[in-house]
């Protein structure tokens, strides 16, 4: 699948070369803990390279838009104007030569001055506590994927312990949580004092699989394998 994608997207744009970055690579997330280290990590990435001072100002990520549409702000949506389109009309769009091709992308977006909120193409944060199936749910309103959450915790409380860890950065692994964001830790199977090390150094962690030991090990056992790269270390740090 990757090799067409990247002839296609090489050929709109004129250029040669990988379509993905040669450090690309997919990694499994095996539990609930595992996917919140992991969004914690993603939401942290300018904090971390200091290129942001904290995810308040940590523009071009989710969280900067989860955070910006907490405070009313919105955004053009080109959605409004998106229709169904049958494949044979798909294939005769790519027929067209590549310069009328962008002329009508430019036009499109110049169609709607209708707004959204910041955050409104992005998943909901929090599952519902009425979820039970893993299928998923289809957004109506045509500015997003899906109205299914991902963490079984709530907005306010994933910023507070985003924003603390973004304060503090592990010297010697081990951090205390305030006993607040450290009940919220627990309930997600995180360790509390491990949590802030968990997300700042987590590829010293975590290899192809991410979650806690007893997961990354039922994972390697499906695919008969013995056990997965920092099952040992992560075991300090999932309770």
């Amino acid at each position: 699948l990757a090799e067409p994608i990247a002839r296609i997207s090489n050929r709109e744009d004129e250029c040669t070369g990988r379509f993905w970055e040669g450090r690309f690579k997919a990694q499994r997330i095996v539990d609930d803990a595992g996917l919140l280290a992991c969004a914690m990590y993603v939401d942290l990435n300018p904090v971390r390279a200091a290129l942001a001072e904290s995810p308040a100002k940590s523009v071009h990520t989710s969280v900067y838009d989860r955070i910006e549409a907490a405070k009313g702000v919105q955004i053009p949506s080109a959605a409004f104007d998106l229709v169904p389109i049958t494949t044979q009309e798909a294939i005769a769009q790519r027929s067209k030569p590549l310069e009328e091709q962008r002329q009508e992308r430019k036009a499109k977006r110049k169609r709607t001055a209708k707004k959204v909120l910041r955050d409104s193409w992005l998943s909901p944060l929090s599952l519902s506590p009425e979820t039970q199936s893993n299928d998923p749910q289809v957004h109506q309103g045509g500015t997003r994927a899906s109205d299914k959450g991902f963490l079984r915790i709530d907005w306010s409380c994933y910023r507070k312990l985003l924003d603390w860890v973004a304060s503090n950065k592990p010297s010697d692994g081990a951090v205390g949580l305030p006993k607040a964001l450290s009940e919220a830790s627990v309930s997600c199977g995180i360790v509390p004092e491990m949590l802030s090390d968990l997300v700042w150094n987590f590829k010293k962690y975590f290899s192809r699989c991410v979650g806690g030991a007893e997961s990354m090990s039922s994972d390697a056992e499906r695919i008969g394998r013995r056990w997965h790269r920092g099952q040992r270390r992560a075991a300090a740090c999932f309770g």
